[in-house]
């Protein structure tokens, strides 16, 4: 998550060179046919191009919208993930007698937010995070998760037997809420719980089964590709008629212009055609990152930076002094 001002220009300019490149061949490339060589006929009505593109607009607007959402959605959920975890945190000290019980069912949530921040940062066929442009800005962060393995993570919170059971289990977040209920329920069973205490455990519990099963339907689920395809295709199609659509409209300015100007009017097509395309593609590119809120992308939900700040609320509820460091932004990303 970008937590600065704004993006700097030249950086999206860079992120976008790509296509920028292609759009300035594209704009040349009409031109260059129609005023140098002298093919007329390859004008494209400005009444088919506009039309074009208000629907790409239209369309491009809706997967933005959509997009933040997720993206937002993500935001929400995480939210009340951080919450509930205080609220563990709370019930877990106050609730307890036992130190070593206490400790035990605290280590092991933090091993649940590792495995499930790991979880969703495992790469999926449909995210961009790896792609070109956006492989190539992970220079201005790290992602914590690429960095150490999932088991020296857990090594921090489980004993040996613990992670030896998880390793070998298909759903480690969901097996690791199973081992914390099954906890619950003996320290009920020894009586050292009050039932109105133990359903109050129980509820938070699931509670975070159910917010765990909202990230993983954001993990799992791609923005519907019948809707991005559509998308890609109409911006692309817009991009390559546009300068054609531009050809004749900016031929006819040669008549209001005197000076050195005066027959060469057609060569703005180039740069406008390039200026309004790129402005298409940039939101394009700007909801295909957005749309995967887990990834690893700049544009992320931070929950390790989230993880990281639960890990140390919940020490400090518990008195440690020795504490984890937060996770701070790196040139303004947080992860």
């Amino acid at each position: 998550m970008h937590v600065g001002k704004s993006y700097k220009l030249s950086d999206f300019l860079i992120w976008t060179r790509r296509k920028l490149y292609i759009l300035i061949l594209l704009g040349t490339l009409p031109v260059v046919l129609y005023h140098v060589l002298g093919i007329k006929w390859l004008v494209v009505p400005w009444t088919v191009v506009s039309l074009l593109g208000t629907a790409t607009a239209f369309i491009v607007g809706f997967k933005n919208t959509q997009t933040y959402n997720r993206t937002w959605h993500g935001h929400e959920i995480w939210g009340n993930i951080d919450s509930s975890s205080r609220a563990w945190g709370i019930m877990c000290r106050d609730y307890l007698q036992d130190a070593t019980k206490i400790q035990l069912l605290l280590q092991r949530h933090f091993a649940w937010l590792a495995v499930l921040r790991y979880h969703l940062r495992e790469e999926r066929v449909w995210e961009v995070a790896d792609n070109r442009p956006n492989a190539e800005y992970q220079k201005y962060y790290t992602i914590p998760e690429r960095q150490t393995t999932l088991e020296e993570e857990l090594s921090k919170y489980l004993s040996a037997e613990e992670q030896v059971y998880i390793s070998g289990v298909r759903n480690k977040a969901s097996q690791l809420l199973a081992l914390q209920n099954k906890t619950v329920k003996d320290i009920y069973d020894e009586q050292t719980l009050i039932p109105l205490q133990f359903q109050e455990m129980q509820r938070s519990l699931n509670t975070l089964y159910s917010l765990q099963g909202q990230c993983e339907a954001i993990k799992e689920t791609p923005y519907p590709r019948q809707y991005s395809i559509i998308h890609t295709l109409f911006v692309r199609i817009f991009c390559v008629l546009l300068p054609f659509g531009m050809l004749q409209e900016f031929d006819k300015l040669d008549n209001l212009v005197t000076g050195m100007m005066k027959g060469h009017m057609i060569w703005l097509v180039i740069p406008f055609s390039v200026l309004i395309s790129w402005m298409y593609t940039s939101l394009e590119q700007v909801g295909e990152s957005t749309e995967n809120p887990f990834e690893g992308s700049p544009n992320d939900v931070p929950i390790s930076q989230i993880c990281r700040n639960i890990e140390i609320d919940l020490r400090e509820m518990m008195g440690e002094k020795e504490l984890p460091p937060p996770i701070k932004a790196q040139n303004d990303i947080l992860v």
